[in-house]
């Protein structure tokens, strides 16, 4: 019997578009925008430390500056930096539909400055029985023990959750924990994914 239903953030809740921080930043870099995203994100492993919570926000912000050879200051770069998302109204509307039956729960790969500026604003952030960050746990996904963290916060089995991502490595991550799993691709998808579940009843089917 499931008794939780368990949803990743980025791509899910809302969208996100690492282009508008590279076009934010390119106007304080001497390298070429096609570069900048090399620099920064593929050539150093800082971004992946920082959602690790292994690298404080200072560190993160001078080993940036230094990549992109950025001429900025840090309150510059941390609003360029957190400015990627745009919420899914379709999935919140999704999860108050769930919320009165079941637990939830948010999962995510993320670091302190895109919680703080975020997630934290989101209307729906109240509505969630428990919250697994990964630079607090200090564990990214597809590790199991941010999975375990989510379900022990939860008090369920895996058996008794449904995860939700838009990562097909992470969804089967969690199946192999024994949890059932939804590929997110869009709103409607999810709705029918899980009015298949018999989790959500399905509006096409004459559900209210």
């Amino acid at each position: 019997m499931i008794r939780a239903v368990i949803f990743d953030f980025g791509n899910v809740l809302s969208t996100f578009d690492v282009g508008i921080v590279l076009r934010a930043l390119a106007p304080y870099s001497r390298k070429p925008l096609e570069g900048l995203e090399t620099a920064m994100f593929a050539s150093t492993d800082l971004f992946t430390r920082f959602e690790a919570g292994l690298v404080e926000p200072d560190e993160f912000f001078l080993g940036m500056v230094k990549a992109g050879e950025l001429t900025m200051s840090k309150k510059e770069f941390k609003r360029a930096f957190t400015q990627k998302f745009t919420p899914v109204s379709g999935t919140a509307e999704i999860i108050r539909r769930l919320k009165p039956d079941y637990k939830l729960g948010l999962l995510s790969n993320t670091n302190i400055w895109d919680y703080e500026e975020h997630i934290t604003r989101q209307d729906v952030l109240p509505l969630f029985d428990s919250i697994t960050l990964s630079f607090e746990v200090h564990a990214l996904k597809p590790d199991k023990v941010i999975y375990e963290d989510a379900l022990r916060k939860l008090g369920v089995s895996p058996e008794e959750a449904v995860y939700i991502d838009d990562t097909h490595e992470y969804v089967a991550a969690a199946e192999e924990l024994g949890m059932k799993g939804i590929h997110y691709r869009s709103d409607a998808r999810l709705r029918d994914a899980l009015g298949e579940m018999q989790i959500l009843p399905n509006k096409r089917d004459g559900h209210p």
